[in-house]
């Protein structure tokens, strides 16, 4: 068992994720720095990257080593512990977490499984492709939940343009099509992310293959793009995306992946080399009914209005891993980065209030509108949500300096404006001298 101080309460994140991360720091600063709590981060990995990046990693469009952040390092700066680890139990009784040994690539053990003590618990684990049980789908189809997951994509895809380049022949019909199954953001994101790179890998060297070698498709079970988003947005977005050449198929549910094709209801076969699901979400399987506490049929853990889980106040949950009323609304709080934001900001106010033994407050999600990034062609997105009568449809460069600027928030969030400007200052030096794309 990890040692502590068993003078102040014990206070532990699991999961370094938007949401995990951000409440962590806040609470490191608030509390930990001034002795108030032992504050402890457990996460699986060593480093942090904003998930809505992942597309862009997979692309290469983002090295993820020049914009990870260390955990140890964050904990140093921002008074909090980090302690590296899967977390695989739970004992609400004894008030512990129990956390998987850790090998290395080898499969030797380097840390033994362990247990953390806590007074307040926070589970921020965020969530998992779900493939909904369909046949071929984990063995034939590539995942962007970690980063290490869009690392391995990036990876396939320069070997094939690699293979293509150098086979001496012209490309093979279908050699490089690439098919993503799930129009919502990441999806939708990164079809446009592809599209950059058929043309930056073309201008970097890698000649034998034209642009139009590379053919993207998108299938959607749904009747339209980014089905969880206004009609409004959906039509601009679908709009750009004929432009790009990206081929849009909607009203298509995915019955079999195959090592080279996808198969559909409705009969339809796509043919493709490479294959990406991006079709939902599941809490990680380690939830599923975890020491009692309700879930629901994604694993998310169920929680009151106060994001405390509905069995144990002292048990909190955030972000995607977590299942939430949006008051008002028929449907839960919908898992977006804007969302695992306003949670972690809630529950840290939270802990301390109860700390001083004053009243806690309900949670309620604010919708401030949702950007579609598609890359350096076009940004389409609304503002203001749920907050006004009617939505405020943005397209075009002051959509994309509003996308950039949720990317910023969650840095300032980390590391305070000055540090931002700094790293935002360091980016664009970076960026004039290293080539547009990560090339191996």
């Amino acid at each position: 068992m990890a040692a502590t101080d068993n003078t102040i309460p014990k206070i532990v994140v699991v999961g370094g994720g938007a949401g995990g991360l951000e409440l962590v720091t806040s609470l490191g600063k608030k509390l930990g720095k001034k002795g108030k709590a032992a504050v402890t981060l457990i996460d699986s990995t060593h480093t942090h990257i904003w998930k809505p990046l992942l597309h862009e990693v997979a692309a290469g469009t983002l090295d993820s080593h020049e914009d990870e952040l260390e955990y140890l390092g964050q904990a140093m700066c921002s008074g909090f512990r980090f302690r590296l680890g899967r977390m695989e139990g739970l004992d609400r009784e004894k008030k512990l977490v129990n956390v998987a040994a850790t090998c290395n690539a080898a499969g030797v053990e380097i840390i033994p499984a362990r247990s953390f003590p806590y007074d307040y618990l926070i589970i921020a684990v965020g969530s998992v492709s779900h493939d909904f049980g369909i046949k071929g789908i984990a063995e034939n189809c590539l995942f962007l939940d970690t980063t290490k997951q869009a690392e391995h994509f990036q990876s396939q895809l320069i070997e094939a343009y690699l293979r293509a380049h150098t086979q001496g022949k012209p490309v093979d019909k279908g050699q490089l099509d690439i098919a993503i199954v799930g129009a919502g953001a990441t999806g939708v994101e990164l079809s446009a992310q592809l599209h950059e790179v058929s043309h930056l890998l073309t201008a970097y060297g890698l000649d034998e293959v034209k642009p139009t070698d590379v053919k993207i498709s998108i299938i959607e079970a749904a009747h339209r793009v980014l089905p969880g988003l206004p009609e409004n947005l959906s039509a601009a977005t679908e709009k750009e995306l004929a432009k790009l050449g990206v081929t849009v198929l909607t009203n298509e549910r995915v019955t079999e992946v195959t090592a080279n094709e996808i198969k559909t209801e409705s009969g339809k076969v796509i043919p493709a080399a490479i294959k990406v699901w991006a079709a939902g979400i599941k809490g990680p399987d380690f939830l599923k009914d975890i020491a009692g506490l309700e879930t629901n049929w994604m694993n998310q853990l169920v929680v009151k209005q106060t994001l405390q889980t509905t069995l144990d106040d002292d048990i909190y949950a955030i972000g995607d891993c977590c299942a939430c009323k949006w008051l008002g609304h028929d449907e839960n709080v919908p898992p977006r980065a804007q969302a695992a934001h306003q949670m972690a900001s809630h529950v840290c106010k939270s802990i301390v209030r109860r700390m001083a033994n004053k009243e806690i407050t309900e949670y309620a999600y604010h919708d401030y509108g949702s950007l579609v990034s598609l890359g350096r062609y076009s940004t389409v997105g609304n503002m203001m949500g749920n907050l006004s009568k009617g939505s405020l449809m943005i397209e075009g460069f002051m959509a994309r300096l509003m996308y950039l600027s949720l990317y910023k928030m969650h840095q300032i969030a980390l590391f305070g404006i000055f540090r931002v400007a700094m790293l935002s200052l360091s980016h664009l030096f970076r960026r004039s001298v290293h080539p547009k794309i990560k090339l191996h």
